[in-house]
């Protein structure tokens, strides 16, 4: 059977009957070329090139894109271009090694960038360097991958057709059509083309404005002004792109957490605080009189978000509380009775790497997280000691967490479940004399390696059951996973840093790094012995039970609660796209091929923006953009204007190109 002629089988995305096996797209007694030089040396460039793309993305939005589908597509294109035969598994390993880029970002940008920002705030003497971030991401990723070993059987192949795994189906769908031909690939270069030239235009020659604001109409301006009122659009179509992957269900969830803050409860602090003739809050430095709505978001309503988002992160724990019994279960019987395990036949589709080797290495790894703790971030043992035992507890007990978030919803909340860990942190750090300049240090670089070590496990949980469905060797995508860890740990330092320099993260035109803000706002108080707003946390802890009682997820909701409103509005508009292009027809085959298309278009969307938004950071950093030349059109009434139009424009070529797919 030609590999050229596979596909998925009936029974991929359902459960199995009693005594129904699944049988992968490549079975277990043929052998493909899986890790070669050319799938290694193509996995490490993807890692390199996403790294780099998904930081910048993630530091100017707030959002990561997962880079699993563009890169699946990109090996596509490479191997028809090349015309490589037999290049299904191949292209495996070099999506599974380049993916790496995108969980390790969302590690290191959710809480470094929050030691920029204290820093330009002046509460900290020292920022981050490089070795510090290095370090930081890629012992946080390697703890991922060895944690999430002993859940992937589970996960992959005991609850097979339970969880719809979304990024891993729409990933999958891509390698398994590629080989029929690279179409994919030329959808997805002329939507990156195009959706990087347009945001490109944007951040580079201030074509239009980036963001657009209702206070631009007269109307509109009277509300912000009494009522701090307002509506505002991103217009970048990385952003629209972001959306449609999401889908209308979870965007409209994570928009209707953005639209009670911004619509209610900003508008009820503004009322109540108005006439207030003293600041409200030990994190307040000026009367609520005095604020615009950004600044009462900042100071207030945030903190319910981010109450919500920790509250979530513990009824996710509950709820994981029979995987995580079962962990330690399968870890017992495999090193204490390691004979049973070895009697049995093992497939290939079913090699990995033991337990005992897996104990092993968390061991190693261990020791080398407490030299690095003893040596770059506190002064004494005993905190490296207490931390190193902080990010052993917490990345565990939330590993099981992030993973089944992805399996269920392709989305990741490790933002939230890091909030909670900097809160937790913060408490132990100070309760044993560890506070001020030093403990915010310490409790940030302790969310940073606890941050990529759950946004690596919920990633790596998708390449295994992509793995599972078409076939792979489950230990060669384990131990290769360390090195695209390794690769894209240093990309993502060099690129912090570069950012940093080019924009800043503190200040007028800085990047916007609303999950480092948070992380920022939570650390500050705890840590300077100010009192915290625990009020606000209660109160968005409060809203997070009530949501889940009434079975609506409250981590999305949440996240909308404290992602700024501009952010969010894109977001829902990328979900209704994806909406209306997948029930565009009454023929369900049509209705596929027309969302399948879509996200591919989506997936250049993103990847091309966030490139170019790379390269227009270089260029700004070399002195080379707009502002230089004196060009301040996108600061103008009609610069705003402008960017509605051409909002409008990108969203129906999206549509347009999306309703042009076609049954084969």
């Amino acid at each position: 059977m030609e590999t050229s002629k596979r596909s998925l089988p009936s029974n991929a995305y359902r459960e199995l009957q009693p005594g129904e096996k699944y049988i992968p797209v490549v079975p277990a007694e043929t052998i493909l070329p899986e890790v070669t030089p050319w799938s290694l040396g193509w996995g490490l460039i993807m890692a390199v090139i996403f790294s780099a793309a998904a930081a910048y993305l993630g530091l100017k939005i707030g959002q990561v894109f997962e880079a699993a589908i563009p890169i699946a597509i990109i090996a596509v294109g490479l191997a028809a271009i090349t015309k490589r035969k037999n290049a299904l598994s191949e292209n495996v390993i070099i999506q599974s090694i380049g993916a790496a880029s995108g969980v390790i970002v969302a590690g290191a940008i959710f809480t470094i960038p929050a030691l920029y920002i204290l820093h330009g705030e002046g509460a900290i003497e020292q920022t981050a360097s490089f070795w510090q971030i290095f370090f930081a991401s890629l012992f946080g990723g390697f703890l991922g991958i060895l944690f999430l070993i002993p859940f992937r059987k589970y996960f992959v192949q005991e609850m097979h057709g339970q969880f719809p795994f979304p990024e891993a189906t729409a990933t999958t769908e891509v390698l398994v059509a590629g080989e029929k031909g690279g179409q994919q690939a030329k959808v997805l270069v002329s939507a990156a083309l195009i959706g990087g030239l347009y945001d490109f235009l944007i951040q580079t020659f201030g074509a239009w404005k980036e963001v657009f604001n209702s206070k631009i109409l007269p109307v509109f301006d009277k509300l912000s002004e009494i009522y701090k009122l307002e509506f505002k659009l991103n217009v970048g179509a990385a952003v629209l792109g972001l959306g449609y992957i999401v889908g209308l269900k979870y965007a409209s969830i994570i928009a209707a957490g953005s639209f009670l803050s911004w619509f209610l409860l900003i508008p009820v602090f503004s009322y109540v605080g108005s006439g207030l003739t003293t600041t409200l809050g030990s994190t307040a430095t000026k009367l609520i009189s005095q604020m615009s709505a950004d600044e009462i978001f900042r100071t207030y309503v945030r903190h319910i978000g981010i109450g919500g988002i920790a509250m979530a992160g513990l009824i996710g724990i509950f709820k994981s509380r029979k995987i995580i019994a079962g962990a330690f279960k399968l870890a017992y019987q495999e090193i204490f009775h390691p004979k049973a395990a070895h009697e049995k036949s093992v497939l290939r589709t079913e090699k990995e790497l033991s337990m005992g080797i897996v104990v092993g290495l968390i061991v190693v790894v261990a020791l080398f997280i407490l030299i690095f703790f003893a040596v770059a971030v506190v002064d004494t043992f005993w905190f490296a000691l207490t931390a190193l035992f902080i990010v052993l507890i917490v990345s565990f007990l939330f590993t099981t967490v992030a993973a089944r978030a992805i399996a269920i919803v392709g989305t990741n909340p490790v933002s939230g479940m890091t909030l909670m860990t900097l809160i937790l942190s913060s408490f132990i750090l100070v309760s044993i004399g560890l506070k001020g300049s030093a403990g915010m240090i310490s409790a940030l670089i302790i969310g940073g390696v606890v941050c990529t070590a759950l946004s690596m496990a919920g990633g790596f949980i998708t390449d295994l059951k992509i793995g599972y469905w078409l076939g792979t060797t489950p230990i060669k995508q384990q131990t290769f996973k360390f090195l695209g860890t390794l690769v894209a740990a240093a990309t993502v330092g060099l690129v912090i840093m570069l950012l940093n320099e080019t924009y800043g993260f503190v200040g007028e035109g800085a990047l916007v790094a609303p999950q480092a803000n948070a992380m920022a706002a939570v650390i500050k108080p705890l840590m300077s012995e100010m009192p915290a707003p625990w009020a606000l946390y209660i109160a968005g802890a409060l809203v997070a039970l009530t949501l889940e009682m009434i079975k609506v997820p409250p981590l999305a909701f949440a996240l909308g609660m404290y992602i700024p409103l501009e952010l969010n509005t894109p977001i829902l508009l990328g979900g209704l796209i994806a909406h209306i292009v997948s029930t565009s027809t009454k023929d369900e085959a049509v209705n596929n091929a027309r969302r399948e298309r879509g996200t591919l278009i989506a997936s250049g969307f993103i990847a091309g923006g966030a490139i170019m938004g790379v390269m227009s950071a270089v260029l700004k950093y070399f002195g080379l953009n707009y502002e230089n030349f004196g060009w301040h059109w996108s600061e103008s009434t009609g610069g705003e204007l402008l960017a509605i139009v051409m909002f409008l424009v990108i969203a129906a070529y999206f549509i347009w190109d999306s309703k042009r797919a076609k049954l084969e």
